[in-house]
Parts: C-alpha cells; sequence; structure tokens
C-alpha cells in the first residue's frame, strides 16, 4: 500500500472523527460494502497508517487543571546523555508529550498536573532532575482554543498519482 485512494482516506478521515463506529457503519458512510471496508482497515493498520484507538479524556474532568508547555535545555546535545534524558521523559506519565526542537532548547514538553502547586512540586523534583538538565522555562495555558484533533488529510487528495 504505497497510495492512498479516496476510500482510504474517507475511512482514515470517519475513524479519527470516531474510531468506536462499527465496520458496518463506517462502510456505509464510506461507500464500501463491509467485508472490503474491514480488509482496507486491516491493511491501513498493517501498513502503520493507522497507529492505534483510544479514547479522548477530558483532563478537567479527572483533575488536571494545569497545562504546562516546559522548555529543557539539554546539557549535551547528543550521546548517550540524550537518550538517558529520553528514556527518562518517557518514563514520566505527567509529560504527555514531547518534541525534539528548532530554535532556543533541546526538548519541548506538554506537562499536566492538577493544580498549580502540584506542578511546582513536580517541576522541581522531577523536571529538573531529570539527566542531562542545564535549562527549564515553562509557559502555561490559559485557556484551550483548539486540542490535538484530526489529522489534515486534503493534502493526499490532492497530490499526483
Amino acid at each position: 500500500m504505497e497510495t492512498l485512494d479516496s476510500f482510504d482516506i474517507a475511512i482514515l478521515q470517519q475513524l479519527q472523527a470516531d474510531g468506536r463506529m462499527t465496520n458496518a457503519e463506517l462502510a456505509q458512510r464510506v461507500g464500501l460494502s463491509a467485508a472490503p471496508c474491514w480488509r482496507r482497515v486491516r491493511e491501513l493498520e498493517r501498513n502503520g497508517f493507522i497507529t492505534g484507538y483510544r479514547a479522548v479524556i477530558d483532563r478537567h474532568k479527572i483533575g488536571l487543571g494545569v497545562l504546562a508547555f516546559v522548555r529543557l535545555d539539554a546539557a549535551q546535545s547528543s550521546g548517550p546523555q540524550v537518550q538517558k534524558m529520553e528514556a527518562a521523559i518517557r518514563a514520566v506519565p505527567d509529560i504527555v508529550s514531547c518534541h525534539y526542537i528548532s530554535g532556543s532548547g533541546t526538548f519541548e514538553l506538554q506537562v499536566v498536573s492538577p493544580d498549580l502547586d502540584s506542578f511546582s512540586r513536580f517541576a522541581r523534583e522531577v523536571l529538573l532532575h531529570l539527566p542531562n538538565v542545564k535549562d527549564m522555562h515553562t509557559s502555561f495555558s490559559l485557556g484551550e482554543v483548539k486540542a490535538a484533533g484530526a489529522l489534515p488529510l486534503g493534502h493526499i487528495a490532492r497530490r499526483p498519482r
């Protein structure tokens, strides 16, 4: 599966909108019968286009009122120290996302916490003690305009075949 056709794109769009729908409902929405739709979904999974299914949870309802964006500067930007830092970051559940970034800093983290006091404790006791951390800068979300949503797929349909 090197290229995606219009059915594959429609399947991806529908599953991003509602990953819980039945195969029969998905097939009806994309204009296929159930068996070919199921085979396409399995093929999309097998080829890594679909990497999983999960529930999207409202962090406020479960008591995680603080979302912080934390830029970590690494003391060393390559080698085993960075690998240790990456492994340590992956192991911390409060860090919900981590990206290498360009410009100032090495990593940009998204961290959730119940409140500012909890975040402050977490920053002092965990973040500043991660291996290879040289400096830390934090910004706080004051409100969400748009949270992680569906990936845009329009560019695939416009790509020449």
